[in-house]
């Protein structure tokens, strides 16, 4: 799917000089016209599983940068899905269960998403919806809207 400029995402920073300081924007500002997909939160577990649970589906990794790849891998699968990409991503909440392993969480999250930084929250939760996890992220991402589709021949 092109990403043309009419539908390109664009940080807002007002003062750009210090954007290097922060890993997010403050604002992200999207052109009208385009089609805007909310990613549903993913943990390390499979993005597919079988509710209510089913424990042997979500053995979490104990390590927070294993639990953060898993749970972007996810989010990717369904971006893909949509032709859409890390670029294409607007907005994130990223909710762990411990705030001293944010570092570690952002150092995976910057593999995927380079210099482009979406805006952000993070949340300190007591829990998440899998047993073991420590991270769910989940994101609102933009692409060009569909093509029209052809009228029938007369």
């Amino acid at each position: 799917m092109d990403h043309g400029a009419a539908t390109q995402p664009t940080a807002v920073h007002p003062d750009p000089a210090r954007a290097s300081e922060m890993p997010y924007a403050p604002a992200v500002e999207l052109p009208a016209g385009g089609v805007i997909v909310f990613v549903s939160g993913a943990t390390a577990s499979p993005l597919y599983h079988r509710h209510p649970h089913v424990p042997e589906e979500h053995v979490q990794p104990d390590d927070i940068r294993e639990q953060t790849r898993r749970a972007l891998d996810s989010i990717e699968l369904v971006l893909s899905a949509r032709g859409l990409t890390w670029r294409s991503v607007v907005k994130a909440t990223k909710y762990l269960t411990d705030m001293r392993e944010a570092d570690a969480m952002h150092e995976v999250w910057r593999e995927r998403f380079g210099d482009w930084q979406p805006a952000s929250t993070m949340v300190c939760v007591n829990n998440l919806s899998s047993p073991g996890a420590r991270v769910e992220l989940d994101v609102i991402a933009v692409g060009p809207a569909p093509a029209p589709a052809s009228a029938p021949a007369a």
